[in-house]
């Protein structure tokens, strides 16, 4: 599925609960899914900077596609990178860097969430971009 038909996946799911306490959990449940990296690789290397919580995030490159793995000690935070991660893992690094994630602005996220969680959104965003700049082929 492209990026932009995954987003509008979101957007409609987001679009069913009216209170943001509603989306919160939403975004809470989302996390109990996300593709965990290995406990190994939770190194400061792969620590998120700019972010409150810890977030760690890992990728390979498999098939073409850019397959990503997360965590988090929070668990807001942990269904954001859950959310960001269903919109870009498996996807191209080249769609990846081109994304423009207007999904983020339609639901409200980034206005709903604290400063310093924004930054981290933010902050989490920068990193899944570098990592697929630096897989896309020259």
């Amino acid at each position: 599925m492209k990026i932009e038909e995954i987003e509008n996946e979101i957007i409609d799911e987001f679009g069913v609960y009216d209170d943001w306490m509603d989306k919160y959990e939403y975004i809470i449940e989302l996390g109990k899914d996300l593709d965990l990296i290995q406990e190994a690789n939770k190194t400061d290397d792969k620590l998120i900077k700019g972010c409150q919580s810890r977030v760690w995030l890992d990728s390979e490159m498999k098939d073409g596609v850019l397959k990503f793995y997360a965590d988090s000690d929070a668990i807001i935070t942990k269904g954001i990178i859950s959310l960001l991660l269903r919109v870009f893992s498996g996807q191209k690094p080249e769609d990846i860097v081109t994304a423009d994630l207007d999904f983020i602005d339609k639901i409200g996220l980034q206005e709903h969430l604290s400063p310093t969680r924004a930054n981290g959104l933010l902050s989490m965003v920068k990193q899944i971009k570098l990592l697929a700049l630096q897989n896309v082929e020259k």
